[in-house]
């Protein structure tokens, strides 16, 4: 797929700038910009899209409000969904396990947490080390998962563009160490397996999939 290992790679340090590891996400602007709100139903059903529909009905969904992300239901199968947005344009359905609850989701509620707060972009990089150094972002214990089923998927890559373009549904695993040649993988656009930071304590294995048929889902208060 054209530009799949730019646009994954994008992403990956994206997801990287929320775990604290690297700089801060590239912004449109040093203001500070707010994530637009969108309606509630619309979002719930959206971060579902996520998930396996075996996983969707039990996981636990967040949402985005005024100051930061309100969990709206809660997990009964160690899952939880929600809209992430490394920049506020950034449209990033994600469906966690347990592990990637724990480690995973707590940068992306703090990152609008810090939004709704009125702080800058070019501070993220400060606040995610000194988050880090005060142990709010609880490190890996094992392999996590990840899983981007939504045809809705607009990384910071593909989120400026005149006309944004979904990037395909697909599965991440975060896997310390891993490098392409342990799959076998040239690392190239055409690969079945895709690891990005290959090598690094942020590896990321990246396994395109078929698009998910889950049926629609709406909020528990429809």
């Amino acid at each position: 797929m054209k530009n799949r290992t730019t646009c994954m790679s994008l992403l990956v340090v994206a997801t990287h700038i929320a775990l604290g590891a690297l700089a801060a996400a590239p912004s449109q602007s040093t203001s500070g910009d707010r994530t637009p709100l969108i309606d509630q139903q619309r979002e719930f059903a959206l971060a579902l899209s996520a998930c396996p529909p075996d996983l969707a009905e039990k996981a636990g969904v967040y949402v985005l409000g005024k100051a930061g992300y309100i969990k709206v239901r809660e997990s009964q199968n160690g899952f939880s969904a929600i809209v992430g947005h490394l920049i506020p344009t950034s449209v990033e359905p994600q469906c966690l396990d347990a592990e990637g609850t724990r480690v995973h989701l707590p940068p992306i509620l703090k990152l609008e947490e810090w939004r709704a707060q009125g702080k800058r972009p070019d501070q993220f990089k400060q606040l995610m080390m000194e988050a880090t150094a005060k142990g709010l972002f609880p490190q890996p214990k094992r392999i996590y998962i990840d899983y981007m089923l939504s045809t809705e998927n607009l990384p910071p890559a593909n989120a400026g563009t005149g006309a944004p373009a979904p990037y395909p549904p697909h599965v991440m695993f975060f896997a310390p160490g891993v490098t392409n040649a342990d799959f076998g993988s040239n690392g190239q656009d055409d690969a079945t397996v895709l690891v990005t930071a290959e090598g690094t304590s942020h590896a990321v294995i990246i396994v395109p999939v078929a698009q998910n048929v889950a049926a629609g889902h709406k909020h528990p208060n429809e």
